[in-house]
Formats: C-alpha cells, structure tokens, sequence
C-alpha cells in the first residue's frame, strides 16, 4: 500500500521524498479512476480516492494531459523492466514467451487508460518511446531468438508491437483472458519451421504504429 502523505502547507516542508510519494499516490489512483470513468474523471474523484486535498493533484498535475502522459510513461517503464528481464533469460524461445504473457497482463489490466490515452499521447511521444526504450529490448528478443533458430527469420520487432496492440483489444465480460487464446495462436505462428513460405509484405514502420493504434480505437492520429 503507498503511504498517504497527510495535507498541510507543503511549502513548509518541500522534501522530495514526500512530493514523489504523493505524485505516486496520485498516478496509481488516477490509472484505477481513469479504467473505471475514463479520462474525463474529475480530480475531485481522484483525490477523494487517494485520500488528500484536490489541492495537491492540481499542484502536482495543473494540466490533464500532464497527468495522462505521466501516466502512460509510468506504465512504460514497467513494460521495460520486463524486457530488460526477458532479454537476460538463458533461453531466448521461453524469455520471448514470457516476455509477451507478461506485457500482455499489464495492458489488459490497463485497458481503460489505455484508449483514453490514444486521444492524448501524441505521435512523438510515441515514437520516442518505441524507439529508444522499448524498441532496442525486443529487437534484443528477436535477434536472439532467431540466432537460436526457435523463431522464423522474417519476423521483426514492430511485428511484435503490432500484435501486442491487437491482442491487448481481445477480451470479453464473459472472458476477460480470451487474449490468451489468441496468443497461444500467434506463438505457434512464430515458431520456425522448415516448410514455412515467407511472410507477404513487409513489417510496418515505427512511424506507423500511433496510426494504426488510432485506427483500432477509432480516432484521428
């Protein structure tokens, strides 16, 4: 559970580690309000739930958008330490597969937040963060994976960030976990066989990937 830091005058008091627990405090309850109500919830209902003063959210975010991109950066970086432990497992086929259960796990669960911010991140933002955080760990996962000759040799990198963004959109009421159904499918299309033909087109762009997740929520890139 994450410390409550209690209200009062915190010009007083300016110590950091109080200031990034509170900001903490707010970013988890914020991503459970923000699933529940979207992204038009009220700070009022994210600082009720947190159990300080409206005023602290407003001084820590004075802008939405602030909190939303903090939010999904946040939330980044745990998909990142995931990565960066996939690629460090001795076997590259079974770090590629827990790699993607995982990651997967972690977008379900932040479904709701997720398509409220596809209307908020901007294409830069997403592209810095393909690039230089996530994308050099699972170009790491396919190269060694390939080298290991467990995983078909036309596959690439945004391939898997592709199919992530899809299977992420694949769950029900009545079967929240159906995305492991189609993961089971998409593994067993990965693995390397000697009668595979090749892929047809190529893997799209980094570029591409904030329009295309766009168009599977319905909004404008």
């Amino acid at each position: 559970m994450t410390t409550q830091i209690p209200e009062g005058d915190e010009a007083d008091r300016p110590l950091r580690a109080d200031a990034a627990r509170n900001r903490q405090l707010i970013l988890d309850t914020a991503a459970e309000v923000f699933a529940e109500h979207g992204l038009d919830a009220g700070y009022d209902e994210i600082a009720r739930r947190a159990g300080i003063g409206v005023g602290t959210v407003y001084r820590r975010f004075p802008e939405r958008d602030e909190l939303v991109q903090a939010l999904f950066e946040s939330r980044i970086r745990e998909i990142v330490t995931i990565a960066e432990e996939a690629t460090t497992r001795p076997d590259p086929w079974d770090g590629l597969v827990w790699f993607l259960e995982r990651a997967l796990e972690r977008q379900v669960a932040d479904r709701g937040l997720k398509e409220a911010m596809v209307r908020t991140v901007d294409q830069d933002a997403h592209m810095t963060i393909g690039r230089e955080q996530l994308g050099p760990l699972i170009e790491a996962m396919v190269v060694r994976a390939q080298a290991d000759g467990t995983l078909r040799s036309d596959v690439e990198a945004t391939d898997l960030g592709v199919s992530l963004m899809l299977m992420s959109s694949i769950t029900t009421p009545q079967q929240p976990e159906l995305w492991r159904r189609y993961l089971a499918l998409f593994l067993d299309g990965l693995r390397a066989r000697p009668d595979q033909g090749p892929l047809p087109l190529i893997a799209p762009a980094d570029e591409s990937m904030h329009a295309m997740m766009c168009n599977l929520h319905g909004t404008r890139p």
